[in-house]
C-alpha cells in the first residue's frame, strides 16, 4: 500500500493511521521510505507509523548535523503532540533517536535501535566519497548488506546521485563528521526505557560488538542478532526483523 506524503507546517511525512499507538521511523544519512516497507506492510493498520523526512540536504551548513535534526524531530513531534511514542532508527536514524530519548524519556514508551551510531560507525568515513565514480558507489552500497543484490541498481543511482550533487555531497560529510563527534557512551545509561536492539551478524558499518556495547550500556535493553545480515535488518531480513518487533511491542502490553 502506498501512502502519500503530507506537506503542512514545514514538514514532509508520511503517517498511516492517526490516532492509534505511533510507531515514529526515523531513517538513515541517505535512507528512505523504501527503506522501511516491510514494516509499513506489516504495521501499517494496527499503528501510526509516521515517518518524517529528514531535511539532511535541505538545512543550511550551519544547521546542518545532528543538532540541527535533533531540532527538525524536536518540532515535529511538537507539532503532532505525540506521546507514548515507539521511536525506531536505522543507522543515523537510530543515532538520532537516542537524542531524543535522553532529551524527551516523558514522551517516549520505547526504543528500537537496528545498526544505529552513537558508538561506533565505519561508513563513508570523514572525507568526501568518491564522486564521480559509479563503481565505486555501487560496490560501496552492496557492502551495506550481507546479500549485495540488496543493492538494487535504483538505490545506488540515488547514492550515485546525492555524492555527485555537490550541496548534498557537503551536508553528507557535515553529517557524517557530526555523527562521529556525538558519541554517546557516556549518556546511554540514562536511557530508562524498554530498547530493543536489532542487530545483523555482518554488519559492516555498525559491526555487531556495537549492537552488544548499547546492549551492555542501556540498561532495559535485548539484542537479537540476525545471521546472514548486515547493516539494514528490516530491509535485507522484513519477515525475522518484523516478527523480533512484533513480540517486542507485544512484550510491553504484557507488562503495563
Amino acid at each position: 500500500m502506498k501512502y502519500k506524503a503530507i506537506e503542512e507546517n514545514g514538514f514532509t511525512y508520511i503517517e498511516t493511521n492517526p490516532g492509534k499507538e505511533p510507531l515514529v521511523l526515523l531513517h538513515g544519512l541517505l535512507g528512505t521510505l523504501s527503506n522501511f516497507t516491510g514494516i509499513v506492510a506489516k504495521f501499517g493498520d494496527t499503528h501510526n507509523i509516521v515517518f518524517p523526512i529528514l531535511p539532511i540536504f535541505d538545512l543550511s551548513l550551519k544547521n546542518s548535523g545532528l543538532g540541527g535534526l535533533l531540532k527538525y524531530i524536536e518540532s515535529f513531534v511538537e507539532f503532532k503532540n505525540f506521546y507514548n511514542i515507539n521511536l525506531l532508527g536505522n543507522s543515523l536514524g537510530g543515532h538520532l533517536a537516542q537524542l531524543y530519548t535522553l532529551k524527551h524519556p516523558d514522551r517516549v514508551d520505547s526504543l528500537i535501535l537496528t545498526g544505529s551510531s552513537g558508538l561506533f560507525e565505519n561508513a563513508m568515513g570523514s572525507t568526501f566519497p568518491k564522486r564521480g565514480n559509479y563503481e565505486y558507489i555501487k560496490n560501496k552500497a552492496a557492502d551495506t548488506f550481507y546479500d549485495p543484490k540488496i543493492a538494487t541498481k535504483e538505490l545506488v543511482d540515488e547514492l550515485f546521485e546525492a555524492v555527485n550533487d555537490r550541496n548534498k555531497a557537503i551536508r553528507i560529510i557535515i553529517t557524517a563528521k557530526s555523527a562521529i563527534r556525538h558519541n554517546l557512551s557516556d549518556k546511554l545509561s540514562q536511557i530508562n526505557c524498554p530498547t530493543l536492539l536489532v542487530w545483523g551478524k555482518q554488519d559492516g558499518v555498525t559491526p555487531l560488538f556495537v549492537g552488544e556495547k548499547f546492549n551492555e550500556l542501556i540498561s532495559n535493553s535485548k539484542l537479537v542478532v540476525i545471521d546472514k545480515c548486515g547493516h539494514a535488518p528490516m530491509m535485507e531480513k522484513p519477515d525475522e526483523f518484523n516478527d523480533i518487533l512484533l513480540n517486542f511491542l507485544e512484550s510491553l502490553k504484557v507488562k503495563i
